[in-house]
């Protein structure tokens, strides 16, 4: 079964948005290593563009960027009904903004710096989680 929000295709995407090119390129290739396609962002101008171009499977989000900041993506996407659905994973060395991420919408925090395996375990659980509270969904069994 395919992911809720795509027909055409049965690959994952997630959509890496950091202002560190390094952060993007360990996060994009580890999760293309377990067969996702990733693409990335380095604003969050792009971020948002990106993921109403795609509707990723997921998005894994910065929140301190220049340009338009990862609050104000967090904030857009969850406003909107064509990205409001499509989790999303902070990963930010902010840790006192934990609790806030979560009031904007976020559906996981991580801190940095976090290794790609953990990232990659917390999208599985968030897959998990929404697949039990969905059930038919058998397309995390692939993750």
């Amino acid at each position: 079964m395919v992911p809720p929000g795509r027909d055409q295709s049965p690959e994952f995407i997630v959509l890496v948005v950091d202002d560190d090119a390094d952060a993007r390129r360990i996060y994009s290739d580890y999760l293309r290593t377990k067969g996702w396609t990733a693409v990335s962002a380095a604003d969050g101008r792009r971020a948002i563009d990106k993921a109403n171009e795609l509707k990723p499977d997921v998005i894994v989000l910065d929140l301190a960027m220049p340009k338009v900041d990862g609050w104000t993506v967090l904030r857009h996407l969850r406003e909107s009904s064509w990205t409001q659905p499509i989790p999303i994973v902070v990963v930010s060395a902010v840790t006192a903004a934990r609790d806030e991420a979560f009031q904007f919408g976020c559906d996981a925090f991580l801190t940095k710096p976090c290794p790609p395996e953990v990232l990659w375990l917390q999208v599985r659980a968030l897959f998990r989680v929404r697949a039990n509270l969905r059930p038919g969904l058998d397309w995390f069994e692939r993750l």
